[in-house]
């Protein structure tokens, strides 16, 4: 594997991890305002991240790479308002498809099409994380205001379960 492409692969789990205590924040800041519906919403999300480090975890190994594991920042988020913390989340995805992007884009430059291939789900994916993001803008935008409606809006996301990825190495 080249070395640039493997030392994005073993950042990214730093990423993927980072985004996992992020969430874990932002889900602890909504536990703490009483909306525990967006603590759920936010905490799958967390295990979600969790789950996309062990994958590129387990890609490298598979690959017989080493990794090295690196510390793990504290989250700081600037974010007084319910709608800030959304929108933080949607610019963090934001910043997570470009890192899956600049992985992408150093594999495919030296022909390495397993790691682009591996990658391709987290293309979609990101997507998909991205679309959640905005239409959770957008409800809130609608309903966020309203009191029934928040609630409505909070038992919705309560109702959201875990789904491990399906994604096989």
């Amino acid at each position: 594997m080249d070395k640039k492409v493997h030392e994005l692969l073993n950042a990214q789990i730093n990423k993927e991890l980072y985004s996992a205590y992020l969430y874990l924040e932002f889900s602890n800041r909504f536990k703490a305002d009483g909306l525990d519906g967006f603590a759920n919403w936010y905490m799958i999300q967390a295990q979600e991240e969790r789950d996309h480090a062990m994958l590129f975890y387990t890609y490298l190994q598979n690959e017989d790479m080493p990794v090295t594991l690196e510390a793990v920042a504290k989250p700081e988020v600037d974010a007084p308002e319910h709608m800030d913390i959304l929108k933080a989340g949607l610019n963090h995805e934001k910043y997570v498809t470009s890192l899956i992007n600049d992985i992408y884009a150093a594999a495919y430059e030296v022909r390495d099409f397993r790691t682009m291939q591996f990658l391709d789900w987290f293309v979609k994916e990101q997507g998909e994380e991205e679309t959640n993001a905005n239409d959770l803008i957008s409800k809130m935008k609608l309903f966020g205001s309203d009191p029934r409606s928040l609630y409505l809006l909070n038992q919705e996301l309560a109702a959201r379960i875990y789904s491990a990825p399906s994604l096989v190495l």
